[in-house]
């Protein structure tokens, strides 16, 4: 098999509309239609609800946790939209930020590790562990994940859904884009 992996010059969200134009390549060939995006100001999360209206794309969107900035909150008003649309808004606890809590974790250890490929890495990973703990994406199931880097969406990828309890089960199957 031959795939290929877009890379952006730069993060950020201008790369927004061709990141979701590999989501819907890869919907297409690998038959998902459960999309898991990261929006923390909204953006994005009005971005893919208007891409998606009415095309049987289920959007699992996934804002900061509650207590991050305040300036930073998801708007009401877009939860309340996603879900008349069948969609899901879920404010977990960012898995990989627990060591602010407690000091150095290996939670801070795995996310700067995965950063080095970038931060929507980071992200998409932390993303899929959020959404199977909390029953959104079921052990095994294949998922595409988008984030960014601070705004917009400049990461995907195709990943096998995994809760933290079955960390081992979770496989990335394949990078669509990232940032350099």
């Amino acid at each position: 098999m031959e795939s290929k992996i877009v890379y952006f010059d730069q993060p950020g969200p201008e790369n927004t509309a061709a990141v979701f134009d590999l989501v819907d390549e890869a919907m297409a060939e690998e038959g998902i239609a459960k999309v898991i995006v990261a929006s923390t100001r909204g953006d994005t999360a009005s971005y893919a609800m208007d891409r998606y209206q009415g095309k049987g794309v289920r959007l699992i969107i996934m804002p900061h946790q509650y207590g991050t900035r305040e300036e930073q909150r998801f708007p009401q008003e877009l939860v309340e939209r996603a879900e008349r649309e069948g969609h899901v808004v879920h404010f977990g606890t960012m898995l990989f930020a627990i060591g602010r809590l407690f000091g150095f974790s290996a939670g801070s250890a795995v996310a700067d590790f995965l950063r080095v490929f970038c931060q929507g890495f980071k992200v998409c990973v932390e993303l899929v562990l959020m959404a199977g703990d909390a029953g959104l994406v079921a052990t095994g199931e294949k998922v595409i994940v988008v984030s960014g880097t601070g705004r917009g969406a400049d990461t995907a990828m195709i990943a096998t859904g995994a809760d933290t309890w079955n960390l081992k089960k979770m496989h990335i199957s394949r990078i669509l884009c990232k940032p350099l």
